[in-house]
């Protein structure tokens, strides 16, 4: 069974929705059998890097919001994520443009590290607050996480993998995907946003079943 999971780097609701995901995987009896598939999609394609902004500011300019209002949604979110063992440091969060970022994590899939990857840069910007803009900083996450740090720069500093992030993208709107994260079940059932644990685990064995009644009787 395959789950393809659209998520952004800089989506704090997508890091939420990984770690209900992995708490339902660890509910369902078949995990062994499900192969996740991470996509790539940006929420602000023309996001303009600015290590010395305020996130709550931007936040507050780009929704049209108070600068009380920014800070009090991240504190929901914050809030949120102690619930699932995740530290977030709003305060520290790097204004970043993630398509770098999402074009590295497309080259870990190829080394057979997507997960690690999606991983490493979810607690990169929201705990340790580093800029996943930076070419160095997402050198040393991929060195962490055992990739060849010459090969990551190589990468990096090209073009490549770009065909790869921007056709998840055009993926997502080829079927209406517009909010992350989304989580497709064997092209078949679709669950929108950081669901509870339980309804991930239902999802799961929901697309087991219809998988079983598909299969041809001997």
């Amino acid at each position: 069974m395959k789950v393809e999971i659209w998520s952004d780097v800089m989506c704090p609701f997508c890091y939420i929705g990984k770690r209900r995901f992995e708490n339902a995987l660890k509910n369902f009896e078949y995990a062994d059998e499900v192969k996740i598939k991470w996509r790539s999609f940006q929420l602000n394609p023309d996001m303009e890097t600015d290590p010395n902004a305020n996130i709550n500011e931007y936040l507050a300019k780009a929704k049209g919001w108070s600068l009380e209002q920014a800070q009090q949604m991240n504190q929901r979110v914050t809030d949120m994520a102690a619930d699932e063992g995740l530290e977030y440091n709003m305060d520290q969060a790097v204004v970043a443009n993630s398509y770098d970022a999402h074009r590295l994590a497309q080259f870990s899939k190829d080394r057979g590290k997507a997960d690690e990857m999606e991983e490493a840069l979810f607690n990169a910007y929201f705990t340790d607050g580093k800029n996943i803009a930076d070419h160095q900083t997402l050198i040393g996450l991929a060195k962490d996480i055992g990739i060849d740090p010459t090969e990551a720069q190589s990468i990096l500093e090209s073009d490549k993998y770009a065909n790869a992030v921007d056709h998840d993208i055009q993926l997502a709107q080829n079927i209406n995907i517009t909010g992350v994260p989304f989580f497709l079940f064997d092209q078949k059932f679709g669950v929108s946003g950081a669901r509870e644990t339980e309804v991930f685990l239902k999802a799961l064995k929901q697309s087991w079943n219809a998988q079983l009644q598909e299969k041809p009787r001997e």
